[in-house]
């Protein structure tokens, strides 16, 4: 009972200082401030370690994230370097390939015309052509006189009582093959001196446009079939 004297009068005397003692007042209301002023620091510390903490994790993730995607591209330029090799390698294949094809082609191609001149061979006795003694022409204009200089002009010919023939073959004929045979049976007339008695293409197969050009040029079309 004699503590809550105490205490009761304890309170009493401290009432009576914060009203007539202004320094103890003072000396209370900064006490009273500064426990405020540590307790939100306490908070905002802890408001802080919580942020670092989640930044942190945040790092982490992305960090992993990064080596992730680092280990993806690695991997992807691994993979395009092999296909950047494969297809050196295999762009080399295909040049040798075209080149062992281009030499084929040459040796074969006028084995090529003998055979599709036979493949035919009644439609030309019926025009009394005999596709054994079909020849090629050959001629090299060194002087540029009938056509570039330095060109090399070539047709398969004809001649049988005196009548001249000129004869294109393909395995394919284009518009642009009709165009070119014309122009250059007209420089190997210019050549020979004489007018050809018929010019003739034959063709496996030919496309219509080339069909339609090369009747309209005055030639002769003998084909297996018309492509539109």
């Amino acid at each position: 009972m004699a503590v809550s004297l105490d205490v009761v009068e304890l309170k009493k005397r401290v009432i009576e200082l914060l009203r007539e003692d202004e320094e103890f007042r003072l000396a209370v209301a900064g006490l009273l401030n500064l426990n405020t002023i540590l307790l939100e620091l306490k908070k905002l510390r802890e408001d802080f370690n919580r942020l670092v903490e989640l930044e942190e994790k945040r790092w982490e993730e992305n960090n992993k994230r990064w080596e992730e995607n680092n280990k993806r591209w690695e991997e992807a330029r691994k993979r395009f370097e092999a296909i950047e090799v494969e297809l050196a390698r295999l762009s080399k294949a295909v040049a040798e390939v075209e080149v062992v094809l281009g030499s084929i082609g040459r040796r074969w191609g006028r084995d090529l015309e003998k055979a599709v001149l036979e493949i035919y061979r009644h439609a030309l006795e019926e025009r009394g052509i005999e596709p054994g003694k079909v020849e090629k022409f050959v001629y090299v204009d060194s002087e540029g006189k009938y056509y570039k200089k330095g060109a090399r002009v070539e047709v398969d010919v004809y001649v049988h009582d005196e009548r001249l023939y000129l004869i294109e073959v393909k395995s394919h004929a284009e518009y642009e093959d009709v165009e070119w045979f014309h122009d250059v049976s007209k420089i190997v007339e210019k050549v020979l001196g004489r007018e050809a008695d018929k010019l003739i293409l034959v063709a496996v197969h030919i496309d219509e446009e080339a069909l339609k050009r090369a009747r309209e040029l005055g030639m002769d079309v003998i084909y297996g079939a018309a492509i539109p």
